[in-house]
């Protein structure tokens, strides 16, 4: 699979298309995609042929799943137009929008090329076609870095959207641009991804090294605030303890854990995974708030929290109904204790109305101003 991508929906429109749109379902299906194909009646072969026919509403099909799967459409890209142009909010949250002719012999990535791997996808089902892959994209066009495509690469959070904008607009007038990494796992990002950076990116070894550039790309944990031509990117690093209530709405889980996330200089899409015990494995709310985020939702058992020696506060209550006197801050602790060479407890337990919350980073291993923040202790 590409670009996180997991999810398609495909819509042929002619026979010769739905041809293509059911060996395009087998294929993907067979490189672990979840598929949807969906053709007019008349094409249809049953079941086995793995499509389906249009619903009457199609409308409802593409809102419902707008932002969450890809859409593959075989045939004109007017039709795709047509189909999309009520959805269409901006790249960051826009669904993967691919077109490709019945025949067989173009595909082209028309929406959310980068974020929401649009590009890959095409380039992709163009190698399953024998089709030339037709990108548009300025950058992709001029073999120019693309500061959002190295952000997905490495699963680094765009904290602005204008300063990845005003970025992109440098690289277009070969401007240079400064790139500074802080922290083992930062700095292996930008080892990792050299053969992404065009003559205009030059990577800086130090903070006064890079603030001497006009414009920058800092992949951090935290940064010392700049001006508007800094591009922030932070790791996908943090981990979310959570307990709550038996049947929690969604909305007051949702609402609650923004609100602590928000508190603590966070959000949603710095969030690596979402722990808990395993009382809560079934929990609807929260369920739903993973897969609304697509974050990984894991549970431990009772006795495999209590091995955490410390926590910042005892309930006697929640260790009478759950077995354990802390399940939030042992959860996102057992979490960083298994999988975490380096991490940190940035919020004990939290209670908000219903629910309890602590926050952990994985730390992307000592940077030199950690070193100089211990050493100055």
């Amino acid at each position: 699979m590409t670009g996180g991508i997991a999810k398609v929906v495909i819509f042929s429109f002619t026979e010769r298309g739905t041809k293509q749109n059911r060996y395009i379902y087998r294929k993907l299906k067979m490189q672990g995609y979840i598929c949807e194909g969906y053709a007019p009646a008349k094409y249809v072969m049953g079941e086995e042929g793995g499509v389906k026919q249009l619903p009457k509403k199609k409308e409802d099909l593409i809102r419902e799943r707008w932002g969450k799967w890809a859409f593959l459409f075989i045939g004109a890209a007017g039709i795709a137009v047509r189909y999309i142009a009520p959805y269409v909010k901006d790249k960051f949250t826009d669904s993967a929008v691919v077109v490709a002719d019945e025949a067989g012999q173009y595909v082209i990535p028309l929406l959310s090329g980068h974020v929401g791997g649009a590009a890959e996808l095409a380039d992709q089902v163009a190698e399953l076609l024998g089709a030339v892959s037709v990108h548009t994209t300025a950058t992709d066009v001029r073999k120019k870095f693309a500061a959002d495509v190295f952000a997905k690469k490495n699963a680094l959070h765009i904290t602005d959207r204008e300063a990845a904008k005003r970025i992109s607009a440098a690289v277009l007038d070969e401007e240079p641009i400064g790139i500074y990494a802080e922290g083992e796992y930062a700095e292996n990002a930008v080892k990792n991804s050299e053969e992404m950076f065009s003559d205009e990116v030059w990577i800086c070894n130090t903070e006064e090294e890079v603030m001497k550039y006009r414009y920058r790309v800092v992949v951090s944990d935290s940064f010392p605030a700049a001006d508007e031509n800094t591009l922030l990117l932070k790791p996908k690093n943090v981990i979310v303890g959570l307990g709550c209530r038996k049947g929690i709405s969604e909305e007051l889980l949702e609402k609650g854990l923004l609100k602590i996330l928000k508190e603590n200089n966070l959000d949603m899409e710095q969030v690596e995974v979402i722990v808990s015990i395993d009382l809560k494995k079934e929990e609807r709310a929260v369920l739903s708030l993973a897969e609304k985020y697509q974050v990984p939702f894991l549970t431990y058992p009772a006795e495999m929290l209590k091995e955490i020696k410390e926590v910042s506060s005892s309930s006697s209550f929640v260790e009478k109904v759950t077995g354990v006197d802390n399940v939030c801050e042992r959860a996102a602790l057992t979490y960083c204790k298994e999988h975490c060479k380096y991490s940190e407890l940035i919020l004990g337990k939290r209670t908000e109305e219903s629910m309890t919350v602590a926050i952990a980073r994985r730390v992307m291993g000592m940077s030199v101003r950690r070193k100089k923040d211990m050493e100055d202790k």
